[in-house]
């Protein structure tokens, strides 16, 4: 059984970027439902849940397939907002190699985030925008509903939820008001570990 962790901050501390309403909603209501609906998915088949979450989502071909779907869309929502919480914290500037890299890669900094936001911005429905790795090159990529990169072989360093319960209380339609508040919130140091240890 899998289990869902408190957040690793209070529920205001991303204030007033995002708010605790929403936090809180997200999280406890949101990502609960996930965890509870991907547990349900594999509860009698005690080989899949000796896997880890990510190691399912990067191997959906060997999920049965009468589970894949919830498993697909439960276990990368599961998976997704996991990894969400932890790249998010207030007022943390770019530092370190990911900024080297992000800079040699797309010019610079404003160029990347243009490129980022757009992408945001753009997804169609529900979804996430993602920055990751894929062959030790620096991509962006959307996916819809809960996908992950993981399952097209590629390492996730950054992600924005575009999902609507992620921010429609505080901005409503404002999507682009969103993404542009939500790098206020970026840990960069959070997302350098990530590039640094999947460089290693």
């Amino acid at each position: 059984m899998f289990k869902l962790e408190p957040l690793p901050y209070g529920y205001d501390a991303l204030e007033p970027y995002i708010d605790a309403e929403t936090m809180k909603i997200h999280h406890d209501k949101h990502h609960q439902a996930y965890c509870d609906k991907f547990n349900g998915a594999l509860k009698d088949n005690s080989e899949l849940e000796e896997k880890s979450p990510e190691e399912l989502l990067k191997d959906l071909d060997g999920v049965p397939e009468n589970i894949k779907s919830a498993v697909r869309n439960n276990g990368g929502g599961f998976v997704n907002h996991n990894f969400f919480w932890q790249i998010l914290k207030k007022d943390v500037a770019i530092s370190g190699k990911i900024k080297e890299a992000i800079e040699a890669k797309f010019g610079s900094f404003e160029k990347f985030k243009d490129e980022f936001s757009n992408a945001a911005a753009t997804h169609f429905g529900s979804g996430w925008a993602w920055l990751v790795l894929n062959n030790e090159e620096l991509e962006i990529m959307s996916t819809p509903n809960q996908d992950s990169p993981l399952s097209v072989g590629k390492v996730p360093l950054l992600v924005i939820d575009v999902w609507e319960h992620g921010y429609y209380k505080k901005y409503g339609p404002d999507r682009p008001g969103y993404i542009e508040a939500f790098f206020n919130v970026i840990n960069w140091d959070k997302v350098n570990e990530l590039f640094e240890a999947a460089n290693k």
